[in-house]
């Protein structure tokens, strides 16, 4: 039952962070439109289930207008509403409150600030953690997401024995991070990847929705484009078992994708997503209506 939708409001960012999802970046492009982001929450209304909207990005607060105004009208039309920013407009705490204000007033839900070494580096005093004071003060319910670097350690298995070099920090490996942060890392049989662990693509709970009208079901893994058909219709026809993409990811993970379409693997793979994020990019052309945008793969 999908009860969330997630606008990429923009795929812009002032920032181009190493493990990015969607290669945000300053010159990347696709944002809405006032008119489209009303389209969309019309048509989400239509479900009958979506419950909440979050604007994201990229980073939404470039749009700050656009952000304020689908704020505005989420609230009104009577869902939930949240935003994820990386806080870069918090030059100080006070000016922070001057961005964040109008939309308490506006009935903003909840808050996410990214703050971790991708976003800000070492620094201590970041412009998260001030925007977060910030959305505090104000009384917005609010909290931090922190995506540390990828890391090495054992698992002992048994009492003193060292098991399997596990990759831990939260890194998933897709989009920049696979360019980035691979390197060196330990892997893994590829065969072992026989499901997804991390998106329910059976019963999505949630989706996230972008410019050009792709619907993802996960970044780059799309139900269909609803500019050419209406959300709500894509919600109610989708089955996994009759997407060329989601049933075999469905079925046997990304080792079954791989194995249906002859990927010529490596012998390893850091994690499930690194292998299903480059499956996907070389079907890309193939199947460029579930695959989609070009964006999210580099492109």
């Amino acid at each position: 039952m999908l009860t969330g939708i997630h606008f990429l409001l923009t795929y812009k960012c002032p920032h181009e962070c190493e493990h990015c999802f969607v290669y945000g970046s300053p010159r990347a492009k696709g944002t809405f439109t006032l008119a489209q982001v009303e389209a969309v929450l019309q048509e989400a209304r239509k479900t009958g289930t979506v419950q909440t909207v979050f604007f994201e990005g990229g980073e939404p607060f470039l749009y700050y207008p656009l952000l304020l105004e689908a704020v505005r009208i989420a609230r009104q039309m009577g869902f939930h509403t949240g935003i994820v920013t990386n806080g870069y407009f918090a030059t100080s705490v006070e000016d922070a409150m001057l961005w964040l204000k109008p939309l308490q007033e506006a009935g903003i839900g909840f808050i996410s600030f990214s703050d971790d070494q991708f976003h800000s580096g070492s620094e201590q005093d970041t412009a998260a953690k001030r925007a977060m004071s910030a959305a505090q003060q104000l009384g917005i319910p609010c909290g931090m997401i922190s995506i540390e670097p990828p890391t090495v350690s054992y698992l002992d298995k048994e009492r003193g024995t060292k098991g399997e070099p596990i990759v831990g920090g939260g890194v998933r490996f897709r989009g920049r991070a696979v360019e980035k942060l691979s390197q060196g890392l330990p892997t893994r049989p590829w065969h072992t990847f026989t499901e997804c662990p991390y998106e329910n693509l059976r019963d999505p709970g949630r989706v996230h929705v972008d410019a050009y009208g792709n619907v993802h079901l996960c970044q780059g893994l799309c139900m269909g484009n609803l500019w050419q058909t209406p959300l709500s219709e894509l919600v109610a026809r989708y089955r996994a078992e009759e997407h060329p993409i989601c049933a075999l990811l469905v079925e046997g993970g990304p080792a079954g994708l791989a194995r249906r379409f002859g990927y010529p693997v490596q012998p390893g793979y850091i994690e499930a997503c690194h292998l299903c994020y480059l499956v996907r990019r070389a079907l890309r052309e193939r199947f460029p209506e579930y695959l989609a945008p070009p964006q999210v793969y580099g492109e």
